[in-house]
């Protein structure tokens, strides 16, 4: 363990991690990394070994209450050495006293519990091509065309902290498409849809209801034009369940949403596709 050297990776850097997340078929999107870099450009960790890279792990800070922990993979050969706990623990003291998000793989579920963590639910990705074609709807409109504030303080509702750069980033970057749905007047869906490693993504995905939730994906799915699309949907969500199973798509994937201690109240009721696993 002592050869191990601990250092950020630069963000030009963090696409080793989203390279390591794809060929653990965690399905990153082609741009994640230019817009995982913006919240905490120190959040991003690499264990090295003669300078070879063999661990990696994020954990972002979002505010001075609040991170989200990621991409905590060990290259196989490493393993069973000790090198993820030694990054492990660099990724914790990073968050300081900050309570500590993360949706961990089911099977590390007990592993995560003892460093503090607690089980909130489970999100499920769906994964499938949806065959019945897009239903337009003329209230649905440009994501960028809606005032950013009013977006931002939506996304207050449903995630833990404000991440005002990232949403900015990810809702404008090249490939990302967003679209709204406006109803009496004020903001009843929103979402993004942007190209992965594997078809495509649809996250966020906030709505007040199914049937806004169900207007605005139909939008999204319109504008990627046909192929595989994935959706992480909350467990305790069953109108986003109703949602996914509709247009035929099938779990493929659960993680552990677990916290390190008490979050605001959240309308995981409104969660109807989950922004990142990586970055919450």
């Amino acid at each position: 363990m002592s050869d191990l050297q601990i250092r950020n990776l630069r963000p030009e850097e963090i696409i080793i991690a989203i390279d390591w997340a794809a060929a653990e078929g965690w399905n990153p999107g082609l741009a994640d990394a230019a817009c995982f870099a913006i919240p905490d450009v120190q959040g991003f960790f690499v264990g090295e070994i003669d300078g070879e890279p063999v661990a990696t792990v994020s954990c972002v800070n979002y505010d001075d209450r609040f991170a989200f922990l990621g991409f905590y993979i060990v290259r196989e050969r490493f393993r069973g050495a000790g090198h993820g706990l030694r990054i492990w623990n660099a990724a914790i003291a990073h968050a300081g006293t900050r309570i500590i998000g993360l949706d961990g793989v089911v099977a590390q579920q007990d592993s995560y519990k003892k460093s503090g963590f607690q089980l909130a639910y489970a999100n499920i990705r769906y994964g499938g091509v949806v065959t019945t074609p897009p239903k337009p709807s003329a209230e649905v409109v440009a994501l960028d065309k809606i005032p950013f504030a009013i977006v931002e303080a939506d996304d207050a509702t449903v995630f833990p902290a404000r991440r005002s750069a990232f949403l900015r980033a990810w809702i404008n970057t090249p490939g990302h498409v967003g679209r709204a749905l406006l109803r009496d007047g004020g903001l009843a869906a929103w979402g993004v849809i942007r190209p992965c490693r594997t078809g495509y993504k649809i996250g966020p995905l906030v709505a007040d209801d199914r049937a806004a939730a169900e207007a605005v994906m139909q939008a999204l799915l319109g504008s990627a034009g046909g192929g595989e699309v994935f959706l992480d949907v909350p467990a305790v969500n069953p109108a986003a369940i109703a949602l996914a199973e509709e247009l035929g798509l099938k779990p493929v994937f659960e993680t552990a949403r677990m916290y390190t201690g008490p979050i605001p109240p959240l309308r995981i009721d409104r969660v109807f596709g989950v922004t990142s696993f990586e970055l919450g």
